[in-house]
């Protein structure tokens, strides 16, 4: 568009198409004075599509500079040109940080499923929380077991009535330490492992 008095007018710039079709670009409006070309137009960004407030700036710095660099010649085709080849370089950095964030997402994606693969590694600390969390789950199963009996007529037998029934009992643990070793029994879910003299069994 060019208009008189004094002489201006329009150019729409735009970049390269990158790789997703994406494009920037900028109108820019010139405005010719009286000593051009000794002196540099006047310009301004009319409009612009997908640049940010620090892709203006710097076009309009890279205008300045270019302004100063080509006094005394006509140089709209000069400007054009390197605000082109800026809008150009805008896009390959959009493609780059594109780019940079899918690379991030892949590897918290890879991150998160190690640790979902892996599972809570056992330390002596939570191993002992669990351990005190599981016997009061099977202290309170007990319990409720045993009132569940109680309620249907059948008391569970206490210890008395157990070594009553089965003498084997008076002398189990008497036989045990006869064998001269030393072992400590820890319940685990609905199991127990066996440490007999550093050896682990399990049944």
């Amino acid at each position: 568009m060019l208009s008189e008095d004094p002489t201006s007018f329009t150019i729409t710039v735009a970049s390269d198409a990158g790789e997703n079709g994406e494009t920037v670009e900028a109108t820019l409006k010139f405005t010719y004075v009286a000593k051009y070309p000794d002196e540099p137009p006047l310009w301004e960004i009319c409009s612009q599509e997908n640049l940010e407030g620090g892709d203006l700036e710097d076009i309009l710095t890279l205008l300045k500079q270019q302004a100063e660099e080509n006094l005394g010649m006509v140089m709209i085709f000069t400007l054009v040109t390197a605000v082109q080849e800026k809008l150009n370089e805008i896009v390959d950095a959009m493609k780059n940080r594109q780019e940079e964030e899918t690379l991030r997402k892949a590897k918290e994606a890879e991150e998160a499923e190690k640790v979902a693969f892996q599972g809570t590694v056992v330390t002596i600390e939570n191993f002992l929380a669990w351990k005190v969390k599981f016997e009061l789950e099977m202290a309170e199963f007990k319990r409720k077991k045993q009132k569940e009996e109680e309620q249907a007529g059948k008391p569970k037998l206490t210890g008395k009535q157990l070594f009553e029934r089965d003498h084997n009992l008076d002398t189990s643990d008497i036989q045990f330490l006869e064998d001269g070793k030393e072992c400590s029994i820890i319940n685990i879910s609905y199991y127990a492992i066996l440490f007999v003299e550093g050896s682990l069994f399990s049944y």
